[in-house]
């Protein structure tokens, strides 16, 4: 009796080790990003803008390198008011130059809001096709491939990327 009951014991605990396994899937967000027409739509708005503001700063910084040349070619000629004028307003010019580049580009600068504008809406359904999909199939967690996170090993079967396309309604294109 007591034979038996061990063993079975001993089944429970084998058996229910294996009833309460956790499974685990992973997804490549870059791909699923690159298959996205309005991701690729928003990063080349970005990258438009991002090329046209620093054209903008570049000319502000080219500006200031054609004043302070001229400043010290004009510089013996000066009086003391005059010199200290053009000083001040090479300065000031630099400011708003660096104000305009930390505008533009800095960490809550038009960028980065843009950038929160365009592609954060995109991310959030991904996010939530693979928050869908992963209560769906029961997953205890999903893996980004593409994050900082090292995969040393990843089998194409728990790959969800495909089945996060479809569920956001974009066609399965293969790997």
């Amino acid at each position: 009796m007591k034979k038996l009951f061990v063993t079975t014991l001993l089944a429970l605990l084998i058996s229910g080790g294996q009833a309460f396994a956790q499974k685990f899937a992973w997804v490549d967000t870059d791909y699923i990003m690159a298959q996205i027409p309005e991701y690729k739509q928003a990063q080349d708005e970005l990258n438009k803008l991002s090329v046209q503001w620093q054209k903008e700063i570049e000319a502000k910084y080219a500006e200031i390198d054609k004043l302070y040349k001229n400043f010290q070619q004009d510089q013996l000629l000066l009086t003391e008011d005059l010199r200290k004028k053009r000083e001040a307003e090479i300065v000031e010019k630099e400011k708003d130059a660096k104000d305009l580049q930390k505008q533009r580009f800095g960490v809550d600068g038009d960028l980065f809001k843009k950038r929160q504008e365009l592609v954060k809406p995109i991310q959030d359904k991904v996010f939530n096709a693979v928050k869908e999909l992963a209560e769906l199939k029961s997953y205890a967690c999903v893996f980004d491939k593409s994050s900082d996170l090292t995969m040393l090993y990843t089998n194409a079967k728990y790959d969800m990327s495909e089945e996060v396309l479809e569920k956001m309604g974009y066609k399965k294109t293969g790997n």
